[in-house]
């Protein structure tokens, strides 16, 4: 069955124009009846960010979700990974988070999570898929039965306590100097007061939220405005969350950025001198660099790739049972405290090797060197253009140009008309040979 609403990361698109309140209001119905199990009173809770539509949105999924005799509990601006961690701690049958995640404002999105804190399977998305698409009028409640709705206060503390939580209580941030880029996002309370309580020095920016701001010029995607104040304030490190907190990014003292590979061989690798690896493994996609790959492997660590997307990396985990995964944006998954990206979990555990190494981030963050890797985009109008025969050729050809010591992964977008092109090897020149005979191929198709 095709997909109609939902992508790789629940419902995402232009907020009025593909997220409207119709819509919002119909997948609150939908996912309330698939969720409604037993005689109980079932409740649903509601996070979101700090995007204007959020409002709009939230308020006609409210609709949907009483409308069918579900009881709503709206936390306000909070991370999406707190959502799935008080889905599960207050036993909600359903969590919602209202993002777009690191898209700019005028975009919006709408993620579900299962009462275990997990977002959806493929195969119950489409069953709420199906819903929306039929007449649900005769399933709605009685009005005797219909929900409740009410905001609840508490639970940005709640995640602030789970968050320090991640780390040993004795351990202590004083010394540190921490500017934190919330992306005027969700995180935008919680991050900085979890860092001051935990006896950090906090220089807090991107935490002015008005509606229209959120990641711009600013948080992970754009660590420019980061970088310029780590340098201005002297501070040993720098951290940038995006817009609802599910990705991080780091800058050294130097104001030099860190990559979600770094990061992640970063925590593989005190967690493997610890002991905390549960298989001695961690899971990426095909995007993560080669260099991270031979650096693991020469300690023992087992990189294990999966199709782009954090739904693949957590599956993969979830299957397998590995408790570290990632990308190189900087969604990293620790699957023994979250159940999904949390970037400021992450972060936690970056300064935790930092106070015990007590050495400069810039040698903690820096475990390789990573292999010259290119990446191209070529947009196209219509069809399949990697099911063109000179396409094809070309692929092959420079697969082979590569040899076993590179890489070449070509790809549609998930989300827009583009073809991704990204080749790696130890040669720069000879992987930007590789990658623009694709890009020439490909070019001639989409013209």
């Amino acid at each position: 069955m095709v997909r109609r609403y939902f992508g790789t990361d629940g419902i995402r698109g232009r907020a009025n124009r593909v997220i409207t309140p119709e819509l919002a209001l119909k997948v609150g119905q939908a996912a309330g009846l698939v969720f409604r199990n037993g005689e109980h009173r079932h409740r649903v809770l509601i996070g979101k960010d700090t995007r204007l539509s959020g409002y709009m949105i939230e308020n006609a999924l409210v609709a949907g979700f009483t409308s069918v005799g579900m009881d709503v509990l709206l936390t306000g601006p909070i991370p999406t990974p707190a959502v799935g961690m008080l889905t599960r701690s207050m036993r909600a049958d359903l969590g919602v988070m209202i993002s777009a995640s690191h898209n700019p404002f005028d975009d919006n999105g709408i993620k579900l999570f299962g009462p275990d804190g997990f977002k959806l399977s493929d195969e119950v998305e489409l069953k709420i898929e199906k819903l929306m698409d039929s007449d649900m009028s005769k399933r709605l409640a009685q009005a005797r039965d219909l929900g409740r709705a009410k905001r609840i206060d508490g639970v940005q503390d709640r995640y602030i306590e789970f968050a320090k939580l991640t780390l040993p209580r004795a351990l202590s941030l004083e010394g540190l100097r921490v500017v934190i880029d919330c992306a005027h996002g969700a995180a935008y309370r919680v991050a900085p007061g979890a860092l001051w309580e935990m006896g950090a020095d906090v220089i807090s920016i991107g935490v002015e939220p008005d509606g229209l701001n959120i990641n711009k010029d600013c948080g992970s995607t754009d660590l420019a405005a980061l970088c310029a104040k780590v340098r201005e304030m002297r501070a040993d490190i720098g951290i940038a969350l995006d817009g609802d907190a599910d990705r991080v990014m780091i800058v050294d003292e130097r104001g030099h950025e860190v990559d979600g590979d770094q990061v992640l061989a970063v925590i593989a690798e005190s967690w493997k001198e610890d002991g905390r690896l549960q298989r001695p493994g961690v899971v990426a996609t095909v995007m993560s660099n080669l260099g991270l790959e031979r650096h693991l492997a020469g300690l023992g660590i087992e990189l294990v790739r999966t199709p782009v997307g954090d739904r693949y990396v957590l599956e993969h985990m979830r299957n397998h049972g590995y408790n570290i995964g990632g990308e190189p944006s900087g969604h990293i998954i620790l699957s023994d405290y979250t159940t999904t990206g949390d970037g400021f979990v992450a972060a936690l555990q970056v300064l935790a090797v930092v106070k015990r190494m007590n050495r400069p981030v810039s040698e903690v963050c820096h475990r390789f060197e990573p292999l010259p890797q290119v990446l191209k985009n070529v947009r196209y109008k219509s069809g399949k253009p990697l099911d063109n025969a000179n396409v094809r050729s070309a692929i092959a050809s420079a697969e082979k140009k590569l040899g076993l010591g590179g890489r070449l992964i070509v790809r549609p977008s998930g989300t827009e008309p583009v073809i991704r092109v990204m080749g790696e090897g130890d040669d720069k020149v000879l992987v930007e040979a590789a990658v623009d005979d694709v890009i020439d191929a490909l070019t001639e198709v989409a013209a």
